[in-house]
């Protein structure tokens, strides 16, 4: 009894690890390339995490309204060869972010690249450019 109850946590435990890649997408399931994005904005939190870090950005309209973004980047791995660090960005540094929208039209897309405030550009190892290179 006891064997067969290890048994079946290590498979549940199998299982549970395994979930995170089936939540993977590709670019074009999400984002639309044809939409392109330009953002202006100022950074509200980064997220250094896998399968994709992200960029939480505060974008002013015209009219002085405030919407968050929601950006996609590559894996830390991807960024950390381009030259990121997770210390590349922090709360209240303003950025350009350039990028493509997600299908649906939700405040979320993915970055291609971002211009820090000292007018360097870094590449953010889009999906899109990672797709096509392959």
């Amino acid at each position: 009894m006891r064997a067969k109850f290890a048994v079946l946590i290590a498979a549940a435990g199998m299982l549970a690890s395994a979930l995170p890649v089936f939540a993977h997408h590709s670019f074009a399931a999400e984002y639309d390339a044809s939409k392109p994005v330009e953002l202006h904005g100022t950074v509200s939190k980064l997220e250094w995490t896998n399968p994709h870090a992200r960029i939480y950005l505060d974008v002013k309209d015209a009219s002085g309204k405030v919407t968050t973004w929601n950006l996609e980047l590559a894996s830390p791995n991807v960024l950390a060869r381009n030259g990121w660090t997770r210390h590349s960005l922090k709360e209240g540094d303003v950025i350009t972010v350039q990028g493509s929208r997600a299908k649906d039209g939700d405040n979320l897309a993915n970055a291609r690249s971002v211009v820090l405030a000292d007018g360097r550009k870094v590449f953010a190892g889009s999906a899109s450019d990672q797709e096509k290179a392959q």
